[in-house]
């Protein structure tokens, strides 16, 4: 009998990283109650099925002995109601390997399905108490996350970090506008303690070079590096970041205020390496008046993405139906990566849920799946796309389809929510008040996947361990809810913790942060179209190349994803070499 893995959680239902929230809430709540009440006692099933459900969410095997010892039981006591359990098909044994007589024990299908019927229910009890929401359904809140009493946040104040963190503490940062603002924020409260000079910006493609280098050298010249989330795994398992387990149980962070698809990006293989300092999502923004003007219903299939890119393109007045990023490198790369993601594919054989039962050195030999109908699909796609693009598309990036959308320009633009924030916010944006923000379409009205983008603050293995503490205090400020909703008030739609999504004043400062929030809530936001496994630089910089001969180079498409494919095993095996 092969082992289920974790146990598949339906969307509508429960996550699994929330059913796991439930069961350590049930075994806090009744541990009061069997050791503070006059002659009660642990009560044996309901220990059982706790740990054995606890056990298979944390993909650990475990034997009998270990799971009775773990329900705090009488071996005698547990041994009988185990064997019940299995006699009644509510446990299964499955052999530990081939040729042996030992078994590992896991919940039956059956009791699996009956235990997420009881932590619905429970989690919809305890929304309805709190009055946390309206309605019946229980996915319209997260269990654990900060909904309660949806208070406003305090201001950010100086001495939240004042005498905490280190004078000449050196931060290595990407050059956005966030990590300005931030830069900005710090320099204004940290006064002539955190000068500018602190800080070093640069652009993507720079930041992942120099950033190698940094970490490789003998002697650190940054104490905290700002990572790109697909680079984790390569860093991580190459030894340049310090694990950050310890240090965050002792700072001022609280992991589960952070929706874990999130806090999950900087999690390799079980240990903390990385601390979300924003997420950014990627989008589809559309003009709402225009649409309204031609009584056009908003895309949520590819081929309703065409066809409403068609009915707004007007070339002859330079107006045109969509802009996306289809520069050769990077931009079309994760182009293709995003729509990949809508087709519920990647570019990799890996789950595509239960994130946080993943465990990346299971890909060390990966399996690609580039050359694939699915990938032959998106590419037709994005060609049909170019049809209804600006002229000079193969050269759009990030950069320049905000300025299309901005300016005016464009219907529709697939986008970060980090970067279409300043379509409200910049004064010289055309398209003020009159954007509509929608999910990613999807290829054929599937299950909506939105890829989750975004930054992790870490700290190279080569700083001295006596400065890491005061270093993850630095840190601690800049993602604290207090920092975040001063960012979000002034234009950037973060909100990675549900305590910054419940402010009312952040709520109100943008559509962006609620349309955000509800995907989260409903499991819509994926980590897997970019899995930062150590080869993804080495993916991304083959199909960089080789989608834009496709789209825009005449190559016919299959013969460009071979191409790319063995140009990516060719890579991976040169580095196996050396």
């Amino acid at each position: 009998m092969q082992s289920k893995g974790p146990p598949q959680v339906k969307k509508s239902e429960i996550t699994g990283h929330e059913l796991s929230r439930i069961v350590d809430f049930l075994r806090k709540l009744r541990t009061p109650f069997d050791t503070g009440l006059p002659t009660a006692k642990p009560d044996v099933y309901w220990n059982i099925v706790l740990e054995l459900v606890d056990a298979q969410l944390r993909h650990k095997p475990i034997d009998k002995s270990g799971l009775i010892a773990l329900a705090g039981v009488p071996y005698s006591t547990g041994n009988r109601m185990v064997t019940r359990m299995i006699d009644d098909a509510l446990i299964q044994q499955v052999p530990r390997g081939s040729g042996l007589k030992t078994h590992f024990l896991e919940p039956s299908d059956n009791l699996l399905a009956a235990f997420m019927a009881y932590a619905t229910h429970v989690k919809q009890h305890l929304a309805k108490t709190f009055g946390l929401r309206r309605g019946s359904e229980a996915n319209e809140y997260y269990f654990g996350g900060s909904y309660f009493a949806s208070q406003i946040i305090s201001p950010i104040k100086s001495d939240d970090i004042e005498g905490q963190v280190l004078n000449d503490i050196q931060f290595l940062l990407n050059d956005d506008n966030y990590f300005t603002s931030m830069r900005n924020m710090w320099s204004d409260f940290r006064n002539d303690l955190g000068r500018k000079s602190s800080f070093e910006l640069q652009r993507l493609p720079d930041l992942y070079e120099n950033s190698r280098k940094v970490f490789a050298a003998s002697k650190p010249a940054y104490d905290v590096v700002s990572i790109n989330m697909p680079w984790l795994g390569e860093l991580a398992e190459k030894g340049y970041l310090a694990p950050l387990d310890d240090l965050v149980n002792d700072a001022a962070i609280n992991a589960l205020d952070f929706h874990p698809s999130v806090w999950g990006t900087g999690n390799w293989n079980g240990t903390q390496y990385g601390i979300p300092l924003y997420c950014t999502i990627e989008i589809l923004a559309a003009r709402r008046d225009l649409f309204e003007e031609k009584g056009l219903s908003y895309p949520k299939t590819f081929d309703e993405t065409i066809n409403a890119a068609r009915a707004l393109h007007d070339p002859a007045n330079e107006f045109y139906g969509i802009a996306w990023n289809g520069q050769r490198g990077m931009p079309i790369a994760n182009s293709f990566m995003f729509f990949l993601a809508a087709c519920q594919k990647t570019i990799i054989d890996m789950p595509l849920r239960n994130q946080e039962s993943w465990h990346f050195d299971e890909f060390e030999k990966l399996k690609l799946k580039i050359n694939t109908e699915d990938a032959l699909e998106v590419i037709d796609y994005m060609k049909q796309l170019v049809a209804f693009s600006p002229p000079d598309i193969s050269n759009i990036d990030w950069e320049k389809r905000i300025n299309y959308f901005m300016s005016g320009n464009v219907g529709l633009a697939y986008c970060w929510t980090m970067r279409a924030a300043r379509f409200e916010h910049e004064l010289s944006s055309r398209v003020a008040r009159r954007v509509t923000y929608l999910p990613p379409p999807s290829r054929r009205a599937q299950q909506i996947s939105a890829p989750i983008g975004g930054f992790l603050m870490t700290i190279p293995s080569n700083v001295a361990p006596s400065r890491r503490r005061q270093i993850m205090n630095a840190i601690a400020w800049m993602v604290s809810p207090e920092a975040m909703k001063a960012h979000v008030k002034n234009g950037f739609p973060v909100a990675p913790r549900f305590s910054v999504c419940a402010d009312p004043e952040a709520l109100a400062s943008s559509p962006i942060v609620s349309m955000v929030d509800r995907m989260a809530r409903r499991n819509e936001l994926v980590t897997w179209a970019r899995p930062p496994v150590p080869q993804f630089s080495i993916i991304e910089q083959a199909l960089g190349q080789e989608v834009h001969n496709a789209v825009f180079g005449g190559k016919p498409p299959q013969q460009a994803l071979r191409d790319a494919e063995n140009a990516m095993f060719a890579q991976m095996n040169h580095q196996a070499r050396t």
